[in-house]
């Protein structure tokens, strides 16, 4: 074999496609140095843990129209500004829900002995009657089987949805969203059939006793019931006493409340790009949490995550090409206004964002990147598997991104969501498991390595989806 093509195949088994175009060892070898430096800056310097921390343990669950809420808009709002980010509070209307007074309820069996439930009032659902409740349950899994009951076997009941989570699909994301139709929509199913509450079984994985909260619904021409959510411990033990033949009678008092709408924020700062200023790279999660635990995973991880992008791209004395965007949205969690206010101005603005990425699946390890939108700048960002995975950066694929960017999404443009390790994610998911004591901090800050690497091969190579 020649020495000419040994030169030739060592050539094509270290380079690779980028842009539809061969990169030369020279700049393969460029950017591995400069993702070197990127982690081990990241693993080093990164103020991501701390900030975290601040937040979680000085402010707390920061729910949208909360007092929390608005010292985290403040709190953010000041870090932006010590970065010298041109930090902007974005007016935004937001829900105005309360859980009051800590909820109640036990359930009694056949036999007379009683079982105190770990419960969380769904938001946005109203407070059980004055004094509370009491009625027999009645167990379906899904809306098939509470349409087969019919009226003759729910009304007057309480229906409790036991709907478990696949644990066959290895992306835990998978069975969530197939199973949180029962949360945001079960009230509304089971007064249809004149039930007089709806409980649901959290979304969780793991068997234990925290309840899992997170919003739900009502429509205007179907009666209201109160909802809750039961650990998955209490809803498996109520399901094995029915599937027994017992019955399950339960007492239930919650006191939440919807206020009137409140003033909130959206949190934006940004480093202009050198050569294209009006074409943005967009980065962000959400700011609110649920108002159980410290909101830290979900999503306080994310959002110090994309701020601390911009921190380390300061700390290389990176110019980026392109304008890179940090945006703490308000209200993701019930109702995705932060988001919708967002896309309303930036197309009034006129504004061009070419990429945007949402870290919204905690701080976990991370695995890779999902992308949506223009095919060439999803295959772009496939493209990159050769480089990434030395960091453990290795799913890189077709997939959705995040709730908070979709509004933005064009003809042109390409949405990607940061895909952490899932498997650990539903143990703490809308519950007071969230807090900042469960979160890593090497896997935090090998987060924010990740989303600045892939920040830094776009911004480089360009974004350009023709």
């Amino acid at each position: 074999m020649s020495k000419h093509f040994l030169a030739f195949l060592l050539f094509s088994l270290i380079s690779f496609s980028f842009q539809g175009q061969e990169l030369p060892i020279s700049s393969v070898s460029e950017d591995e140095v400069a993702l070197d430096e990127i982690f081990k800056k990241c693993l080093s310097s990164s103020s991501v843990y701390p900030w975290l921390g601040e937040m979680c343990l000085e402010i707390g669950p920061r729910l949208s129209g909360s007092p929390q809420a608005e010292q985290a808009v403040d709190y953010s709002y000041d870090l932006m500004k010590n970065l010298g980010l041109n930090p902007e509070k974005q007016p935004v209307m937001v829900p105005h829900w309360v859980r009051g007074e800590p909820e109640k309820a036990e359930v009694t069996f056949t036999d007379g002995k009683t079982h105190q439930l770990h419960i969380l009032s769904l938001g946005g659902s109203i407070s059980t009657p004055e004094g509370g409740l009491t009625a027999d349950i009645v167990e379906v899994n899904d809306w098939d089987e509470l349409e087969q009951l019919g009226e003759k076997e729910v009304k007057g009941k309480v229906v409790f949805f036991n709907e478990a989570m696949n644990a066959e699909n290895l992306y835990t994301f998978h069975s969530y969203g197939h199973c949180v139709k029962h949360r945001w929509g079960g009230a509304v199913e089971a007064s249809k059939y004149g039930a007089v509450g709806a409980i649901v079984r959290s979304l969780s994985l793991r068997l234990d006793t925290f309840p899992h909260t997170g919003s739900m619904t009502y429509e205007n021409a179907i009666d209201t019931l109160p909802a809750a959510a039961i650990s998955t411990m209490d809803a498996e033990l109520i399901s094995e006493k029915l599937s027994a033949g017992e019955s399950a009678k339960i007492t239930w008092s919650q006191h939440c409340k919807t206020f009137d709408e409140v003033l909130s924020h959206n949190v934006i700062g940004e480093i202009k790009g050198k050569t294209h200023p009006e074409k943005i790279i967009l980065l962000g999660g959400h700011l609110d949490s649920w108002d159980v635990g410290h909101g830290a995973h979900d999503d306080g991880a994310g959002v110090m995550q994309s701020l601390a992008v911009l921190e380390l791209l300061q700390e290389l004395n990176y110019e980026p090409n392109y304008t890179i965007r940090v945006v703490f949205f308000m209200n993701e969690e019930n109702g995705l206004r932060g988001a919708t206010e967002y896309a309303r101005l930036a197309e009034q603005e006129g504004l061009e964002h070419v990429a945007c990425i949402e870290s919204d699946r905690g701080g976990f390890t991370p695995r890779g990147f999902y992308a949506e939108g223009n095919p060439t700048l999803v295959q772009r960002i496939i493209d990159l598997k050769p480089l990434l995975e030395k960091y453990g950066v290795h799913q890189l694929q077709e997939g959705g991104s995040g709730a908070d960017i979709k509004l933005l999404q064009t003809d042109e443009n390409v949405l990607i969501g940061f895909v952490p390790d899932s498997q650990r994610y539903f143990d703490h998911h809308h519950s007071a498991n969230d807090t900042f004591d469960q979160v890593n901090k090497r896997e935090l800050e090998l987060g924010v390595g990740s989303i600045t690497a892939l920040v830094y091969m776009l911004d480089k190579y360009g974004l350009e989806s023709k």
